[in-house]
């Protein structure tokens, strides 16, 4: 067993464990540590507990010390020197003509070095950027190309529900959303009414998905043959939170639709695709419909 605590370097970001060093901290206070990139000061999110070793990827960096007032007096300094280096990095691109635009900057709690964030559509040559920057810090600079939905994480915003972004809010990670997910849930395939600020697919998809796929194991599908009290139909309609089924019944040369909840039928026939071709028509067309979401199109 190790005693660890878990160390946060940003409002909504990943959690990384160090060794405590016999250090008692709680949680919400401010620690000084050891990290890949020099000497940083974070938020105490996880309190002292011992773990057994084979959790974790040894050997764990060390916890230096409680952050004192000076400490964070000097990060708040850190702080205001990295907006003016923002304002001046903006000046250089614009000198320099780069195609990037300018998300971030940050630098490390001991000075070494001085972090600049940026998004871009391709490669950029910022070789003369970075060369004029040390020359104006004298410290080590670094560019890091960041994508659209980190963009968004780190400048923050709401969301079409009226509610902080998942990503700003309570997303430590970004995890991968596909449009099989919309599909699947029954939303309208319009990249306007399923994408977020960042103009990809929301992260809610992503909450959702286990429910529905833990209930659609359990629905029929459209066009399965299914046995009710009034007869055996054929399936129109799936309204999966639900679990109600539309079923058509063709009888005595009538037709009737009604609906029935799932402990009411009885599944006789399932049309639900499992044959290779099926599953390759399938995602042939879910790669066509992400492709025409990059575009911008309507479904």
């Amino acid at each position: 067993m190790q005693e660890i605590v878990g160390i946060r370097f940003k409002k909504i970001g990943k959690i990384y464990f160090f060794d405590a060093q016999g250090i008692k901290l709680k949680k919400g206070e401010n620690a000084i540590v050891e990290t890949a990139r020099g000497i940083e000061l974070g938020e105490v999110a996880i309190e002292n507990r011992n773990i057994d070793e084979n959790k974790i990827v040894a050997p764990l960096k060390p916890v230096i010390r409680v952050a004192t007032k000076d400490d964070e007096k000097r990060y708040a300094e850190n702080d205001a020197k990295a907006q003016e280096a923002y304002a001046m990095c903006e000046k250089k691109i614009k000198e320099h003509n780069l195609d990037m635009k300018l998300v971030d900057v940050e630098y490390t709690f001991d000075n070494t070095k001085l972090l600049f964030y940026f998004t871009a559509d391709g490669r950029i040559d910022f070789r003369d950027l970075v060369r004029d920057l040390a020359a104006i810090y004298k410290t080590r600079i670094e560019l890091r190309q960041i994508g659209v939905r980190d963009e968004v994480k780190m400048l923050g915003g709401y969301g079409s529900c009226g509610r902080e972004l998942c990503c700003c809010n309570h997303l430590s990670d970004l995890n991968p959303v596909s449009i099989k997910m919309a599909k699947e849930q029954g939303l309208s395939l319009n990249p306007a009414k399923i994408s977020g600020v960042c103009g990809r697919l929301m992260c809610c998809l992503k909450h959702e998905q286990n429910v529905y796929e833990e209930k659609l194991s359990r629905l029929p599908s459209v066009g399965a043959i299914v046995k009710t009290a009034d007869g055996t139909g054929t399936v129109e309609e799936v309204e999966v939170l639900k679990e109600i089924v539309k079923v058509k019944i063709e009888k005595d040369g009538n037709t009737s639709k009604k609906p029935y909840k799932l402990q009411d039928i009885e599944i006789i026939k399932n049309k639900r695709r499992r044959e290779k071709e099926d599953d390759d028509v399938d995602m042939k067309e879910l790669k066509a419909l992400e492709e025409g979401f990059k575009r911008g199109e309507e479904f």
